[in-house]
């Protein structure tokens, strides 16, 4: 192996040595701008279709957004977007469609008393028509006793973050775990925001050293949390990433209109991401601005032998380069060996760097652990599923195409794939690596192992070879019930049998996690995106990314606060105890939406009614459930059933766990309620058999009398299998 390698590199230094590279002079640095257009403001270099507001109209793209004050006023000059003062740019980048600004950080101050001192929340923060960079940017809340909110100006995306603190070893510099810092990433699609700051204690019992809650959005890799920051937040302004394209039509709609179309020569065409407007950029090869005319320029890859090696005599061509080997050393027997050995040392190389990769992305990703916990069997299986290759993935999701994205959340995107047997799967991959995401990683591998029910979602395996660890999931073709209940868009209502069939499926599949299982199981994430329905519309709970196995002699965990904003237990995020009731909670809160269709938090509800379960209970003790109840529910429900099932949902929300059923006392009651439903069917169709058999009695009766009178038949005569009524 080591005398392969030491050829490899003999042979690659001749080559050298008889073909060195073909230098060329360092390339231009070309324009940025239109001819005769300012190209700057203060240390902001400002490209082409973006310019300044005073300059010619010629020198910018007629948008408002791609418009930049600047103010003269300071030194350097300071720019800004939308003749805002708030939103300051510090960098636009034409080759990645990136914009760069600057914002204030929200804080929320109290003095001794315990009375606002300070506020500085600001009203909705407008973005133009560039979103936030929903890979790029994060949101983060720093404080003790903190819950912030983020919500876009549809009140349609609306989540929040909650910190706490607690012993000091617990703090974990630059770690936003949840421990007095807590993150979440961005949705896709923010245009416009508006961040909310709550304190539940008012820093009573904190002020010495954390008297300001924080929430902003802010760039990945822009900050580092420290404890410091929990006395004193260093900076006023964090970065954030926009996501900007060219006006709201595709390339193909773009491309009809010759002269407002903005790509250039030796450029292509993409799609924005969320369907609004596209973007340019210079072909392989190219090197410049798209959108100025012969902006794209060749790029001389001979100057650059670096990144664009050459093992033999470098010829720069339009758009490209060539690289011949050096007279006489292509011709004869001996080149033809010396490319044989040249070629087989390289795939040798190349494979056992690929193996090496594997096998530290293997150990990366828990492949030990997983060993540790799953007994492997023959036929490269585990156990409970199988261990599949990441060229395996890569083939049947086709690369992972944004096409075939099922769904992205704050952990990773499911693409949909399809087997050589035909078998339709789901792969989760998971968007960063970190060592809280692998431990997330392992330990839903490792609880689906253990779950055998028809209402849990079935792992059929994982790919650990690949940068991220992959899962592979059975498909479920329906979607998930957050989007059946609220998505307007939807013409498909889920009946009251149905929402009570989905209601009892879950509960189920939660009583069996908690009671049934080997070792007992709780979720810690029910919610209902998380609810996902199959062909038949039938439920299976799905994200066991924050499940924990529960041992038998314990009763509650105590962990960092973890959970979605609306759906979290108030007990546990005050006590930081998870126990099997927070998962009660947060099926009640599904079981209100599935009786109202409501959201779980709501800006359009009154400020004591924003949180789902408030807004219910103070319904029901007012003696207006039947005013806050989904139309559908309302039409076609029974009404005892409605009454049983709001009744259930209200003991589930309960502030104190103690007095909630459990999840087998609720799978119970529900069961109940639908065998109620089944009764009176059978009882309905019993008197429509009596109703037959009596009308049917009764006609005989008539048809005997009248046949008697005629004397045509002797009833008397007939058999017994010739009688006229319906069997019993």
């Amino acid at each position: 192996m080591v005398i392969h390698e030491f050829l490899l590199q003999v042979l690659v230094l001749g080559i050298i040595i008889l073909g060195p590279y073909h230098s060329h002079a360092a390339e231009a640095d070309y324009s940025i701008t239109k001819p005769g257009c300012p190209s700057s403001c203060g240390n902001l270099s400002i490209p082409y279709p973006f310019g300044l507001r005073n300059s010619n109209s010629d020198c910018h793209l007629n948008l408002s957004s791609f418009i930049v004050d600047c103010d003269y006023s300071t030194d350097p000059p300071t720019p800004y977007m939308n003749s805002s003062s708030t939103l300051q740019i510090s960098d636009i980048s034409v080759e990645d469609h990136e914009m760069r600004i600057s914002l204030p950080v929200n804080r929320e101050c109290y003095n001794p008393s315990g009375i606002d001192r300070s506020l500085s929340l600001r009203p909705w923060i407008i973005l133009a028509n560039f979103p936030m960079s929903s890979t790029k940017n994060k949101f983060t809340v720093i404080g003790c006793d903190t819950l912030a909110s983020l919500q876009d100006s549809s009140g349609e995306v609306y989540f929040g973050c909650m910190s706490s603190c607690g012993n000091a070893s617990d703090f974990r510099r630059g770690l936003c775990n949840g421990m007095s810092c807590c993150e979440m990433s961005i949705p896709e699609n923010f245009f416009t925001y508006n961040i909310s700051i709550t304190s539940f204690s008012n820093h009573s019992n904190v002020l010495d050293f954390n008297p300001c809650s924080y929430a902003f959005v802010v760039e990945n890799g822009f900050y580092n949390f420290t404890k410091g920051d929990l006395s004193h937040l260093t900076f006023n302004r964090s970065t954030v990433v926009l996501d900007w394209a060219i006006g709201f039509r595709t390339c193909e709609m773009a491309k009809k209109n010759s002269t407002s179309y903005m790509c250039k020569k030796n450029t292509n065409c993409t799609n924005a991401k969320n369907g609004d407007g596209y973007k340019c950029a210079c072909l392989k090869g190219y090197r410049g601005n798209p959108y100025l005319a012969d902006g794209c320029h060749d790029i001389d890859e001979c100057a650059d032998p670096v990144k664009y090696p050459c093992k033999g005599r470098c010829h720069n061509i339009e758009g490209s380069y060539t690289c011949p080997c050096p007279k006489g050393v292509g011709t004869g027997i001996g080149a033809v060996v010396l490319l044989l050995l040249c070629w087989w040392s390289y795939k040798y190389i190349r494979r056992r760097r690929e193996a090496k990769v594997k096998q530290k992305f293997f150990i990366r990703n828990g492949g030990f652990l997983l060993q540790q916990r799953l007994s492997p069997v023959e036929d490269n299986r585990m156990e409970k599923g199988k261990l599949f290759t990441s060229m395996e993935l890569d083939t049947v999701t086709d690369h992972f195409n944004e096409n075939r994205i099922l769904g992205r959340g704050g952990q990773g995107t499911v693409y949909k794939g399809m087997l050589e047997d035909g078998t339709i799967i789901a792969v989760k991959k998971s968007k960063v690596i970190d060592t809280e995401q692998v431990e997330q990683f392992i330990n839903e591998v490792f609880i689906l192992s253990e779950i055998n029910h028809r209402n849990v979602v079935k792992l059929l395996g994982f790919c650990l070879e690949s940068e991220v660890p992959l899962l592979v999931y059975e498909f479920v073709p329906n979607g998930t019930l957050y989007q059946y209940l609220h998505d307007p868009n939807r013409e498909f209502p889920i009946s009251w049998e149905m929402r009570l069939r989905i209601a009892n499926e879950v509960a189920k599949a939660l009583s069996y996690l908690h009671s049934d299982a080997a070792i007992p199981i709780y979720h810690r994430d029910i919610k209902s995106s998380n609810i996902l329905l199959d062909e038949k519309y039938q439920a299976k709970v799905a994200d066991f990314g924050a499940s924990k196995l529960i041992p038998i002699d314990q009763t509650h965990l105590t962990t960092v606060v973890q959970g979605t904003f609306g759906y979290l237990d108030p007990e546990y995020y005050q006590t930081s105890q998870f126990t099997g009731k927070s998962d009660v909670y947060s099926f009640g809160i599904v079981l209100v939406e599935l009786l109202t269709g409501e959201k779980p938090i709501s800006q359009l509800r009154a400020e004591e009614c924003r949180n789902l379960a408030s807004y219910f209970i103070i319904s029901m003790d007012e003696n207006h459930l039947f005013d806050v109840l989904d139309k559908e529910v309302l039409d076609h429900g029974d009404e005892k059933e409605i009454i049983a099932v709001s009744n259930l949902a209200k003991r589930c929300v309960r502030l104190q766990g103690r007095y909630r059923p459990t999840m087998k006392e609720v799978a119970m009651e529900l069961e109940r309620v639908r065998s109620l439903r089944n009764l009176t069917v059978i009882q309905q169709n019993k008197e429509e058999i009596d109703r037959i058999r009596t009308e049917s009695i009764r006609a005989l009766s008539a048809i005997s009398m009248e046949m008697r009178l005629e004397g045509e038949v002797d009833l008397t005569s007939m058999d017994e299998d010739q009688s006229l009524l319906p069997p019993k």
